[in-house]
């Protein structure tokens, strides 16, 4: 019996890489971590990417997410656990031997940190009511067999109370194993809103849809905002392959020839997931653009790989400049495609997640262009609703004023364009150094 631990998450990534390194010794006894991203534009899918089994981009709200999650896993028992909640360290073995004993769903006692006193009334209340309800809530770790699971069909598909009304389900096929075992949650919620407030304001949740309010209404009320419709967009993929000598050569001095290939053959697979999470999110597809030959053998690979053929649009790069070949894949692109945006990318920049191209392809809803810039004076990602091919023309390509010449092209073409927060490229040994550190955690 293999147990499948499974955490929502959206914008964590102040504190995401500590509490996904707790679950690590629940890892090496056997357990499954799948981590499912709502969409986060910070730090959180490069923070979770190596430290979970399976990471999954799915429609934002906990509901759909933990759905997801459970799809995609492979254990025989699910646990949900919110992000900012940590399991104890023997959850693993209580769980799977509650459930061998015959338990079909439960949960674990609570405990609420943080600086004020009533923190600790708050959870004792909480684990009090859960006992003579049979009701849990998302931050007591729901634990639920896969069959008792497709039983109830899942979590509710709505934005609040999706906890309780799985709970009232899985009441109808057993009551509830309550372990006293204790999970820490944080308090941020109840202390960045008032302690007294929010226990008001969720009793009145939680009494107005007893009483038969609708969640998406109380979801509102709490604060939630929905995702909005998402665009139908096009990705594009500039890369090159890692040859060794030709690939990521500033970075030659600190790796080594073979050490650099490696990191971008590291990256370009990296950059082709999450391009290819987020168009199938937008219902559209992922367009890959090859140098300096698709006859290379790290693109034939890739192209022979299971389903690779088939869901990417095979491309080589043309001659030029780097303006030349963007203009060259937009300019195919459009005139294949016209009226569908396109958003293009290349593969050094590994902050970069599904939740920046998702944002991107929102942001072209209302404005012409869109760009994330690079600290470095460049770009990270540039998208048009429409051919433009003067926005590549003329530019120092590889300085940094890039990004300004960038925005002098689209400003004399009479395009209006919307800027998402900079991220940075990992070009240099100090970059190679930056990206080690944030990926254990520190300066993240």
């Amino acid at each position: 019996m293999r147990l499948s631990i499974i955490v929502p998450v959206l914008n964590e990534g102040a504190t995401l890489a500590a509490r996904l390194d707790a679950l690590a010794p629940l890892r090496a006894r056997g357990a499954e971590l799948v981590v499912v991203d709502g969409g986060s534009t910070d730090d959180s899918w490069m923070l979770a990417r190596p430290r979970a089994d399976r990471l999954l981009l799915a429609a934002r709200g906990r509901a759909a997410q933990m759905n997801a999650g459970a799809a995609a896993a492979c254990g025989d028992v699910l646990l949900f656990l919110h992000a900012d909640t940590a399991l104890p360290l023997q959850a693993d073995r209580s769980v799977l031997h509650a459930v061998q004993r015959g338990a079909a769903w439960g949960r674990l006692d609570v405990q609420i940190d943080g600086r004020h006193p009533m923190l600790r009334v708050v959870g004792a209340m909480m684990n009090a009511r859960s006992r003579y309800s049979g009701i849990a809530t998302g931050d007591q770790a729901i634990f639920i067999t896969r069959d008792a699971f497709a039983r109830v069909g899942g979590f509710p598909a709505q934005p609040l109370m999706e906890d309780i009304e799985i709970s009232r389900r899985l009441k109808r096929i057993a009551p509830p194993c309550c372990l006293r075992e204790r999970v820490v949650t944080s308090g941020r919620r109840w202390e960045q809103r008032g302690v007294w407030r929010t226990i008001a304001l969720m009793w009145r949740l939680r009494a107005s849809y007893f009483f038969g309010a609708d969640a998406a209404e109380l979801a509102q009320r709490y604060g939630y905002r929905t995702e909005p419709p998402l665009p139908h967009t096009h990705v594009a993929v500039l890369a090159k392959a890692p040859v060794p000598g030709l690939a990521k050569t500033r970075l030659i001095p600190a790796l080594g020839a073979r050490g650099a290939a490696r990191v971008q053959r590291r990256f370009a697979l990296h950059t082709l997931r999450l391009a290819g999470q987020a168009a199938q999110r937008m219902g559209t597809g992922v367009q890959l653009w090859v140098a300096p030959s698709a006859s290379l053998r790290f693109f034939r690979a890739l192209h022979r790989s299971a389903g690779a053929g088939d869901a990417l649009q095979w491309h080589e790069q043309p001659g030029g400049d780097l303006g030349a070949r963007m203009a060259h894949a937009f300019a195919t692109h459009f005139s294949a495609h016209p009226g569908l945006p396109l958003l293009l990318i290349g593969t050094d920049c590994p902050p970069l997640a599904p939740g920046h191209l998702l944002a991107a392809a929102g942001a072209l809803e209302q404005h012409d262009a869109v760009l994330i810039p690079a600290e470095d004076g460049g770009y990270v990602l540039i998208g048009l609703r429409r051919p433009c091919p003067a926005v590549f023309e003329g530019v120092a390509w590889s300085t940094g004023s890039v990004l300004a010449q960038t925005r002098d092209r689209l400003r004399d073409a009479g395009l209006n364009w919307h800027e998402l927060p900079t991220l940075w490229d990992v070009d240099t040994p100090d970059d190679w150094a930056r990206l080690q550190r944030a990926l254990q955690g520190r300066g993240a």
